[in-house]
């Protein structure tokens, strides 16, 4: 049913952008009371008037000073083919009273995107509270209900992304990141979504690691996205076997193709034994669990070129390094060379340096260089904090396996994205609370990020539309928008301009390209390195500062003033 909405939608719009990723983000993708304004709009003949609209949240997650943007191109990809079907007027009419008129049916039908602006901040980017990361301009009905599906489309966008880059912060860059959430996440849109968003917040970062490791483990998401795929065996598929009886088929062709080994079982064995023998190994282990060895042997010889072992089924010294080494062994002969091993329980910081000492320890007595550098990957419900301790008490692993923390934001819910009106017919709205905070900041601004001379961002500052932009070497007065006494004076080293047109509608304005998701991704992490070290910190990180032009803060005080109702105590 969702491919044959979503083709009949694709033959309604005329454009050359893809439609959403998920066929369930469509026009009705909203909530009641959208279309409940649209038809008060349309019947008080307000639908058409020109509004703009904010959307932007009101504190950083998971304790920080940080958030990534993320989100908008599938934002983009929704308005570029919202169009409603039939089945969808005719499914909105039985929503609503029916004293609803056909015209406003009739009008639903003709709606497009074509007359929305779009300007927003570019995928990827570090952005903070209070800052618009879109600003939508338009027919104030139609905007209205572009807002729920907006807001869905960057709250777990941008909180997903964050906590990626959190997690890669922490761990550093030299780490090998992969995301397992899959099977943890908030239903199949979840999975697919925080394989996207995990990638661009900094999963996988292979840039400092030679190993040819790839890093995630969602097949419809490396289809989808491009992202590149990782993946081994579980604890099952090494209880499934019981002996190396099992094993019928034990050839396996030398990898430059000039020989074949009859017996790779035997050669395995042969391995083992030299192992429990060996001068500088001897006492770590006797006998190993067979059934563990079979197991690994089998999947060896299912992928010879690029055999990973889970190695804590039974017991990790004892019998899963053993066994892993022997089969590791036994294919290096061959001229494979073995990927590592996971360890998904116990003390992992003990655990891999003990394997540590057992790859060296091989090394060095059979003459094998590189084996000592064998990859450790590591599991087992890790989170930042975690990976926090694992790094103060000194460990050996290569690369985690992060799973439930990650994809289901275990440490926060959600980012807490709104989209307020700030503009009607060029008279600037401003929405009042006894809680500051949630009180939104009027008018079509500009924003900007002031940098210092060491290449920090500084702050950024939000001005009307019309007044001129702050200049490099320049002094501009930088206010908080609500405190009187919170000011200081900025001289700008460099000056960048936040919000970028990405949809013109019918403008004659440039429309911005979006970048393909590699390049998003290497955006957040040339961010990053442009935050000074302490508003990254995970405990007490020190606030970054939002502030808005000397001229923006009296009028927004002005207006404060004249919208808020005087009391009188009698």
């Amino acid at each position: 049913m969702a491919e044959t909405i979503a083709n009949g939608r694709a033959d309604q719009c005329a454009n050359n952008i893809d439609g959403p990723t998920n066929p369930m983000v469509t026009p009705i993708l909203t909530d009641l009371y959208q279309f409940t304004m649209a038809y008060a709009y349309w019947k008080a003949g307000k639908h058409n008037e020109r509004a703009v609209f904010d959307l932007y949240f009101r504190r950083n997650p998971f304790g920080g000073e940080y958030t990534i943007f993320a989100g908008l191109e599938e934002c983009i990809k929704f308005i570029a083919n919202f169009k409603f079907t039939e089945d969808e007027i005719a499914f909105i009419r039985s929503s609503l009273p029916p004293t609803c008129e056909d015209g406003f049916f009739e009008y639903l039908r003709e709606l497009d995107c074509s007359d929305i602006e779009i300007y927003a901040v570019t995928e990827g980017s570090v952005v903070f509270p209070k800052v618009p990361l879109m600003r939508i301009e338009g027919p104030i009905a139609v905007v209205q209900l572009l807002e729920t599906p907006f807001v869905n489309l960057i709250n777990y966008a941008s909180l997903v992304t964050t906590n990626a880059a959190r997690h890669r912060f922490v761990a550093g860059r030299s780490k090998i990141l992969l995301e397992f959430g899959l099977r943890r996440a908030q239903g199949p849109d979840g999975g697919i979504s925080a394989s996207k968003y995990c990638y661009m917040g900094g999963f996988d970062a292979t840039r400092r690691i030679t190993v040819f490791l790839c890093f995630d483990s969602n097949v419809a998401a490396g289809k989808l996205f491009g992202i590149p795929l990782r993946g081994t065996h579980s604890h099952a598929f090494v209880s499934s076997f019981l002996s190396p009886d099992e094993i019928i088929e034990k050839s396996l062709q030398h990898r430059d193709g000039s020989s074949v080994c009859e017996d790779f079982v035997s050669l395995v064995q042969t391995w083992l034994n030299k192992l429990k023998w060996s001068h500088l190994l001897g006492g770590i282990f006797s006998e190993t669990n067979q059934s563990e060895l079979a197991a690994f042997t089998s999947y060896a010889l299912a992928f010879p070129g690029s055999f990973l072992a889970l190695v804590d089924t039974y017991d990790v010294m004892r019998s899963g390094i053993p066994n892993f080494c022997a089969v590791a062994l036994a294919l290096n002969d061959l001229g494979y060379k073995s990927v590592g091993i996971r360890l998904d329980s116990g003390d992992l910081a003990y655990q891999s340096c003990e394997a540590r000492k057992f790859f060296r320890a091989i090394e060095k007595e059979f003459g094998l260089p590189g084996f000592g550098k064998m990859n450790i990957t590591a599991s087992n419900d890790l989170n930042e904090e975690t990976l926090d301790a694992l790094n103060k008490q000194g460990h050996e692993v290569d690369a985690f396996g992060i799973g439930t923390h990650l994809v289901t934001c275990y440490a926060q819910a959600a980012l807490g994205v709104v989209f307020k009106l700030v503009e009607i017919n060029n008279q600037p709205r401003i929405k009042l609370s006894e809680d500051v905070s949630k009180v939104s900041i009027p008018c079509k601004k500009r924003c900007y990020r002031l940098y210092g001379k060491e290449g920090y961002a500084l702050v950024d500052i939000m001005t009307g539309e019309n007044e001129p932009q702050p200049k490099v070497g320049e002094r501009i007065l930088c206010r908080h928008p609500f405190s009187e006494s919170k000011r200081a004076y900025v001289v700008p080293q460099h000056v960048e301009e936040l919000l970028k047109c990405f949809w013109p509608g019918n403008s004659d304005k440039t429309r911005e390209d979006l970048p393909p998701l590699k390049e998003i991704r290497e955006r957040c992490i040339e961010q990053l390195d442009k935050m000074r070290p302490d508003h990254m910190r995970r405990l007490n990180p020190t606030p970054y500062k939002v502030s808005v032009s000397a001229k923006l803060y009296d009028f927004i005080h002005f207006l404060w003033l004249n919208e808020a109702p005087v009391g009188e105590l009698q």
